[in-house]
């Protein structure tokens, strides 16, 4: 299918565009060929911000926001909500992006991308809200690794672990990388991002629908502090890339970097130190580059090469692990995490 990527400026509706409940991941861009900001009226005024498909291949935010707007289908919302349809490009193809264009959870105000036609409906999306008084974020995305589910926050702050908590218990604090969809609404409201597994887990659906749900129900967040012992918190240290000079693989022994098939299973475990993560070809010095929260490489206090084989050097806790080639060129590699004792 022939896509125009330069068919960016965002459409806006006070109404539910036909068609919309029922559509595919497929063939949303029927509906919406190009990104939509929907405002739909409920009792309370101030709008439930939802944003869905900004990884064309994560679609358990459109399948969850169906399913809560059809239980609403013949009745009033309690809360208005503004739903944001993110890339149904890159959904047609069931791609996280398409190529030539960016990332579209590294297009919001604080990003360190170069000014666009994204960019800058990031930036005209988070005018329109703020105008709004917009009472929560929600952000929802599926994992490409094994990993559990889990909620984010970009402040550490009590209404955010509160809006967290419904969630679950797991929740991951981070800054870095910059330009995602929370952080920029963080400096409007509290804002989380739900990580809901792998895509078509049935179980992620339903989750992120009730939590959905039971935020559009609240008359306002909790004032109080979360208790230390009802919830866990990691703190993102580093996000880890592989080199763009390096050629990386789960397969081919001739690689630069042949990474441990299994690894994905280190996700949300603490790995001890000398724990090996793949071979490494005499010709690299250092495959992997890890970047703390202001974005200065700290790759040799985490890693090590000895006898052609990388090693963690410390213990940590991975996340998002994958196995997914084209991600993590995309994206990363992973995120390495140390848990915050205290948070309150």
């Amino acid at each position: 299918m022939d896509v125009n990527l330069n068919n960016v400026e965002l459409k806006q509706y006070d109404f539910l565009p036909e068609g919309i409940l029922d559509a595919t991941p497929q063939s949303l861009i029927n509906y919406l060929p190009q990104p939509a900001l929907i405002h739909l009226t409920g009792k309370q005024d101030a709008p439930l911000f939802v944003s869905v498909m900004l990884h064309g291949n994560e679609p358990t935010g459109l399948l969850a926001v169906q399913a809560l707007l059809k239980k609403y289908e013949n009745r009033s919302l309690p809360r208005s909500m503004s739903i944001f349809f993110g890339n149904a490009q890159a959904a047609a193809a069931g791609l996280r992006r398409l190529n030539g264009q960016p990332d579209y959870n590294r297009i919001w105000p604080g990003t360190e991308l170069p000014d666009s036609p994204e960019t800058r409906m990031a930036q005209d999306i988070v005018d329109v809200m703020r105008a709004r008084k917009v009472f929560a974020s929600i952000d929802i995305h599926n994992n490409t690794g094994l990993n559990p589910h889990y909620a984010c926050i970009n402040k550490l702050d009590h209404r955010f672990l509160q809006l967290a908590s419904l969630f679950g218990r797991l929740v991951v604090y981070f800054t870095r990388p910059k330009g995602v969809q929370s952080a920029a609404f963080a400096e409007l409201c509290p804002a989380v991002t739900l990580e809901c597994g792998k895509p078509g887990q049935l179980h992620g659906v339903e989750h992120a629908f009730e939590y959905l749900n039971s935020c559009l129900n609240l008359s306002g967040l909790p004032e109080h502090p979360v208790h230390e012992q009802d919830i866990d918190v990691y703190h993102t240290v580093a996000q880890v890339k592989v080199a763009d000079s390096v050629k990386f693989s789960f397969q081919e022994p001739d690689s630069d970097l042949l990474l441990d098939k299994d690894i994905e299973r280190m996700n949300f475990n603490e790995i001890s130190a000398g724990t090996v993560l793949g071979k490494v070809s005499d010709s690299v010095s250092m495959p992997l580059i890890a970047l703390d929260e202001r974005g200065h490489d700290i790759s040799t206090r985490f890693f090590e090469i000895q006898g052609g084989e990388l090693s963690l050097i410390r213990k940590t806790m991975p996340s998002m692990l994958t196995l997914d080639e084209r991600v993590i060129r995309q994206d990363c590699l992973c995120y390495l995490m140390e848990r915050l004792q205290h948070f309150s």
